[in-house]
């Protein structure tokens, strides 16, 4: 298939072309969800199995996508965006709280969001390896977003005095690695620990990152 077909235009049972599309869209991705983060997985899944999946017809399906390797990459952003949302709502409801209480809501947010549904731990941290240059350029990208996030928040804290001031790139690119590698084993029944008791060591870790040994917060302005 060289190219998406052409969507119909205009108005149909009271909705524009373009709300007909996103929903159609939103049904292939909720499907895909299913057959690429359960049974059968991204790799023995077919366009066919996919648009039956949505009850959609595979001429809907290139509509929309031009090969299955889009929806697996729509769905990897998607499944991103859903924990980065619950990531940066629970940071503003935390923005008063002292540093590790406040370590402690963003990391307790990101492991809920990611560990609630295995399907969406599988599609961050097992379909997606290994498919494509491509898609192996995205989340490398993707991962990268997370390491300006945990940045952002390491310089906020630095700003305030609860945080040694530094370039915190390196480490926070090494402990979102770690942190994807202690959700994944937690999810996958590999970690004797309750997710509390995860979030508990990460909070610990990025403490013991952002408070370096002889370092100590600055006093309070009088």
């Amino acid at each position: 298939m060289a190219g998406r077909l052409r969507a119909p235009t205009g108005r149909y049972g009271g909705k524009s072309a373009a709300q007909r599309q996103a929903e159609r869209r939103d049904r292939f991705l909720a499907a895909a969800l299913q057959l690429f983060g359960d049974t059968p997985g991204y790799r023995a899944a077919t366009v066919a199995a996919l648009s039956e999946a949505a009850g959609l017809s595979t001429r809907q399906f290139y509509e929309e996508f031009r090969t299955l390797e889009d929806v697996l990459a729509a769905l990897h952003l998607q499944v991103n965006a859903w924990a980065e949302e619950a990531v940066l709502a629970a940071a503003a409801d935390a923005r008063e709280l002292p540093l590790p209480e406040r370590a402690a809501a963003i990391f307790r947010a990101y492991a809920a969001d990611v560990t609630g549904d295995p399907r969406r731990v599988r599609i961050t941290f097992v379909e997606i390896i290994g498919v494509s240059p491509r898609l192996e350029e995205q989340r490398l990208a993707r991962r990268a977003r997370w390491v300006d996030l945990i940045c952002a928040e390491a310089q906020s804290a630095a700003a305030c005095g609860e945080a040694a001031p530094r370039d915190y790139r390196l480490a926070a690119t090494a402990f979102i690695g770690g942190v994807n590698g202690l959700l994944h084993d937690y999810s996958a029944g590999w970690v004797d620990a309750t997710l509390d008791e995860v979030v508990d060591e990460l909070v610990r870790q990025l403490l013991a990152v952002l408070r370096p040994p002889g370092w100590s917060p600055a006093a309070p302005a009088s």
